[in-house]
């Protein structure tokens, strides 16, 4: 048996990746500036756009949530002084001083 053809209404319910989006809302606003759009379909096209834009933020958001679990290293007892030694410092950076910087604003 040969295999299905894919039903091409099914890329249409599938969401664009990040790229596709991206050249769809890209082709839009060229479309939207050329100012020669009637007025629905410049609405509807804006509608499109916020769509895709809210896409786009999701995967980017993903994309984010993934490349910080892939740079989380686990802890050990080193790493745990490492970080009192970070918040140590942090702590010492933030707090009031008397050198030569006492013109500075500081707000936190």
């Amino acid at each position: 048996m040969p295999p299905a053809k894919k039903d091409s209404s099914s890329k249409k319910d599938k969401a664009p990746s990040f790229e596709e989006a991206l050249e769809e809302l890209e082709s839009m606003v060229e479309t939207m500036e050329s100012g020669q759009l009637p007025l629905e379909k410049l609405i509807s096209s804006y509608e499109r756009g916020a769509a895709l834009i809210s896409h786009c933020e999701s995967v980017l958001g993903d994309a984010r949530k993934r490349l910080d679990l892939i740079t989380l290293k686990p802890k050990s007892s080193t790493d745990d002084n490492t970080q009192e030694s970070t918040q140590e410092a942090a702590r010492e950076s933030t707090s009031p001083s008397n050198d030569s910087n006492d013109d500075e604003i500081r707000l936190f």
